[in-house]
């Protein structure tokens, strides 16, 4: 159920919902127009408030002030918003997880693994765009979005298995773990707020300690059916 069914908003009041503010609007600072951003921050939080398919496209440009007809001069189509925002959203999200050098295995799945928790914080909204309506994607959009996805999942893949390597981690069922962390890092959009108690940093972090009791839990790896023989 979105944001403005559970709620009951209208128009106005969801434009100032907090539910709907993140830093989503930064995402657009390379490569498009000021309309055009203005457009896709519009769409993003139609979309995370309605839903894809309930958003009409003179939702999106009212809420950029302009006329219905203009999405078109910039967009072929409100799936072809929808397709720029998850494949910018995607991408940035896996460019968060490029950082400094870690001392080891362990420090370096909490640093991974805290960035991509504090990006989905930070870009809440624009997060939960990306995990619930790509399902609405072309074929073709759909793929090229998936792409990244399993982008990112390698980049967890590779960390457990190093980890499991060189003996800092106990050996677990990866490809369920790393299921198991993504989700965990992901699910916040649902409910994260800027405003409330956990800046994104510190979300980040606290689930990062969580990860690594995944992979470093004999329990863990007794429940995914792997032996430490």
């Amino acid at each position: 159920m979105s944001v403005a069914e559970r709620s009951g908003l209208s128009h106005a009041e969801e434009a100032r919902d907090a539910r709907l503010e993140d830093e989503s609007p930064a995402l657009w600072g390379h490569g498009f127009s000021e309309v055009g951003q203005s457009m896709l921050t519009s769409a993003v939080r139609c979309f995370a408030a309605k839903g894809f398919q309930a958003t009409r496209t003179r939702d999106i440009t009212a809420g950029a002030k302009l006329s219905p007809a203009s999405l078109y001069v910039h967009f072929a189509s409100k799936e072809d918003v929808l397709f720029t925002i998850s494949r910018v959203g995607h991408e940035r999200a896996l460019a968060a997880l490029q950082g400094p050098e870690a001392p080891d295995t362990a420090a370096h799945l909490r640093s991974v693994f805290s960035r991509f928790v504090a990006w989905h914080a930070r870009h809440h909204v624009a997060g939960r765009v990306n995990q619930y309506e790509m399902f609405s994607l072309t074929p073709e959009h759909y793929e090229e979005v998936l792409s990244i996805r399993q982008q990112t999942t390698e980049v967890f893949r590779k960390a457990v298995l190093r980890g499991i390597a060189d003996g800092s981690f106990v050996k677990v069922d990866v490809n369920r773990v790393v299921r198991a962390m993504l989700s965990l890092a992901v699910d916040l959009v649902r409910w994260y707020r800027l405003d409330g108690p956990d800046s994104p940093e510190q979300l980040g972090e606290f689930y990062a300690e969580l990860a690594l009791g995944m992979v470093t839990n004999p329990a863990i790896a007794q429940a995914s059916g792997t032996s430490q023989a």
